[in-house]
């Protein structure tokens, strides 16, 4: 039998203190940050059906404008990682810092436009009419609070570049627990209704936002970095970021239209495939939680100048994905017979959903290594490849999906189409991975 040498196992074994120490943080504040919408939709139910309603349009509008601005977190990650690497800590901060301002300059744009079409974007996203004003109500107040929610996406990038996953988590958990005060306050105890609940949640972003400032301020003095915009570095941050917006907008697309296609075979399925989103997207935060580990690490290692050094956190994080994938998977279909009933007691979206959710189960192990070789090609700063790769899977899936009512296929057919669409990821991913290509060492990519 080959034995493993000693200094391999250590390698192996510090690579996994490594993976573990920023993804187990990563992951609480992941889900952390769902749990605002679930207070907000908490509290505004007791008020009424029309209340609950507008806040279910007006929290999709300000969930998406978050999503797509996601890239001030992950381009901001690779950056300061490959200059903590290289050990310049000064121009770290400072790139992160720049990462900030354009996450603000972002978030006033965003306001400047919410604010007049908030009654135009709740009818296109075709809120009732007892439901529109709450919705606009809401959608307005809480737009206030963007600036705040972008900062937060930039600064904590900065922090994992830092490699700190445990003040996001710190501070994600104190917004959850101010947001939850503030809104039950607000809301029945000065009569605030709906925009109470807006209010609560626009001062617990700004709460978050300032005490993440506080710590990368305190370390920009520390280390004798300008807190000034820098023109220059804001557009370099605004130009990394492009292409992890395309790639975000075209998973947003894949999204949207395996929706669309489950709106179209029918209630019993649109039902059966929002129970199996929420499930899907609930194992994406623990894979994401090692992505987000693969990105500070391998920035790290790159900027230091050690290739040889990411390749074997490279094959490390595969591995873990790997693993992961297949825990979640048997969890998934293990755990089913305790969480259907949690969410229908309709016998026919019982019937529906279980297949589906049996092929999201399978192809687990697939998602795990995908996660982990975009976490890995962002620490990279591979954002170009990225988005033309996503791109192609947009290609391939769109298609497909939308041949799956044409050929009387159900919502199993349809997830079998998300598998497809993983495992045109996968094959991008990996041949990426494998040409090594992505392994550009020095501060900057």
């Amino acid at each position: 039998m080959t034995q493993v040498p000693a200094g391999a196992k250590e390698r192996l074994r510090r690579h996994d203190r490594e993976i573990i120490a920023l993804a187990v943080p990563a992951f609480g504040a992941l889900v952390a940050e769902p749990l605002f919408v679930m207070v907000d939709s908490a509290i505004i139910g007791h008020l009424g059906t029309p209340q609950l309603a507008g806040l279910g349009v007006a929290a999709a509008l300000l969930m998406t404008a978050v999503s797509v601005f996601v890239f001030l977190a992950y381009a901001t990650t690779a950056a300061v990682a490959r200059r903590v690497g290289a050990g310049d800590l000064q121009s770290a901060i400072r790139q992160g810092m720049d990462g900030i301002w354009l996450a603000l300059v972002l978030g006033v744009a965003v306001i400047a436009f919410t604010l007049p079409a908030a009654p135009w974007l709740v009818d296109v996203f075709g809120a009732s009419d007892t439901a529109a004003p709450h919705a606009i109500t809401y959608l307005r107040i809480s737009s206030l609070g963007i600036p705040a929610m972008l900062i937060v996406l930039a600064a904590t990038g900065v922090l994992r570049g830092l490699q700190d996953t445990r003040t996001p988590l710190y501070v994600a958990v104190g917004g959850f627990a101010a947001n939850a005060g503030l809104n039950a306050g607000l809301v029945y105890g000065a009569g605030f209704g709906i925009a109470g609940s807006a209010w609560g949640t626009v001062i617990a972003q700004c709460g978050m936002a300032a005490a993440y400032l506080v710590v990368v301020v305190r370390g920009a003095r520390k280390h004798g970095s300008s807190l000034r915009p820098d023109a220059a570095g804001i557009r370099a941050s605004a130009q990394a970021g492009v292409p992890l917006l395309v790639r975000t907008l075209s998973l947003r697309a894949v999204l949207m239209i395996a929706t669309a296609v489950a709106a179209r075979l029918g209630d019993t399925d649109i039902a059966a495939h929002q129970i199996v989103l929420s499930l899907w997207s609930l194992t994406a935060f623990a894979l994401d939680a090692i992505a987000i580990a693969g990105q500070a690490i391998i920035g790290r290692y790159l900027g230091a100048g050690d290739a040889e050094g990411a390749k074997q956190v490279c094959r490390r994080m595969v591995q873990w994905g790997v693993v992961s994938g297949v825990v979640l998977g048997i969890l998934i279909v293990a755990a089913r017979p305790l969480f259907i009933p949690l969410f229908t007691s309709d016998p026919a979206v019982r019937d529906t959903l279980l297949p589906a959710l049996l092929v999201v189960a399978v192809s687990q192990p697939i998602a795990g290594v995908v996660f982990v070789l975009d976490g890995v090609l962002m620490g990279a700063g591979d954002g170009p490849y990225l988005a033309a790769a996503m791109l192609l899977t947009l290609l391939v899936f769109a298609p497909v999906a939308l041949l799956v009512p044409a050929l009387g296929g159900g919502l199993t057919t349809l997830w079998w189409a998300m598998t497809l669409m993983m495992t045109v990821r996968l094959m991008t991913l990996w041949w990426r991975a494998r040409s090594g290509r992505w392994i550009v060492t020095g501060a900057a990519r």
